[in-house]
C-alpha cells in the first residue's frame, strides 16, 4: 500500500496523516489482534480546524451527545477497516499508548516550553487523534530534519503571557489555571483559548477558531475538576 492511499482515506473523514514510523520493540506498539507484529504506524490527527467542521456535522446528525474522542474512534475505525489496519488511540487506557513519543518519531515535532508538542509550521495548533497500525511495511518519507522553532525564539512569549503564571518550564500549575479560566477574569482564556498558547508566534494561521478553542477549554475544565 502507498502512503498516498492512507492520506486520501483519512482526508475523506476530516483527518490528516501526521507522519509515520517503522516500530522497534522499545516503541511499545502493541501487536495486531492476531498476534502479528506491526511493521508500520501512521499517525492521524488534525491541523488547525481541519477536523472541527466534520465533527460539528456529525454532532448535527446525532440524536445523542457525541464526544470528540467518540467521533475520532468512529471515523478512524472505519478508515482502518477499509485499509485492513488496526486503529490505535491516545485516549484508550490506562495503560495509555506513548503517542507523544511516536509523534516525535513520525514528524519534526518537539516539546514546547509550555508542554505541548510544537510543529515548525503548525505551531501548537495541531493534535493527534489516533493511529493506524499495519502488518505490512509501507514506504515512508524520512521526517524533515528541522530544528524546533523554540530554539530560535528569543523572547518566548508563551512563558510570560499567562495572566496567573501557571506555565513555567517543565511545570503546569493546573489549579491556578482552572481557578482563573473558571472566573470572570479568565473569560478571554475560556472563550478564545489559552493566552500562552496564542502568544506563540509560530503558525498563527492555524490557530483554532473561537468555537473550537472554547470547546477544548471547557473539556479541560471538566477533566481537571474531576481529578
Amino acid at each position: 500500500m502507498e502512503l498516498s492511499v492512507i492520506e486520501q482515506a483519512l482526508a475523506r473523514v476530516g483527518l490528516k496523516a501526521r507522519g509515520g514510523f517503522h516500530p522497534h520493540i522499545d516503541d511499545e506498539v502493541p501487536p495486531l489482534p492476531d498476534g502479528r507484529p506491526v511493521k508500520t504506524v501512521v499517525l492521524a490527527g488534525n491541523v488547525g480546524d481541519s477536523a472541527w467542521q466534520p465533527y460539528q456535522q456529525a454532532l448535527v446528525k446525532e440524536a445523542k451527545p457525541l464526544s470528540l474522542d467518540e467521533w475520532s474512534e468512529r471515523v478512524l475505525t472505519a478508515v482502518a477497516r477499509t485499509l485492513r489496519a488496526q486503529p490505535l488511540f491516545p485516549f484508550s487506557g490506562p495503560p495509555y499508548l506513548p503517542f507523544q513519543r511516536w509523534a516525535q518519531h513520525a514528524e519534526a515535532v518537539a516539546p514546547s516550553p509550555i508542554g505541548p508538542l510544537i510543529h515548525p509550521e503548525y505551531g501548537l495548533w495541531h493534535a493527534y487523534r489516533g493511529a493506524l497500525a499495519f502488518a505490512e511495511r509501507i514506504e515512508l518519507p524520512a521526517p524533515a530534519a528541522r530544528a524546533t522553532p523554540c530554539k530560535r525564539c528569543a523572547t518566548r512569549p508563551c512563558l510570560s503571557s499567562c495572566p496567573v503564571g501557571a506555565l513555567t518550564p517543565g511545570h503546569f500549575d493546573v489549579a491556578a489555571c482552572v481557578t482563573h479560566i473558571g472566573s470572570e477574569a479568565g473569560r478571554a482564556c475560556l472563550y478564545e483559548g489559552c493566552l500562552a498558547r496564542r502568544a506563540c508566534p509560530v503558525g498563527p494561521r492555524f490557530q483554532y477558531p473561537p468555537a473550537q478553542a472554547h470547546f477544548h477549554q471547557q473539556a479541560f475544565l471538566r477533566n481537571a475538576r474531576k481529578t
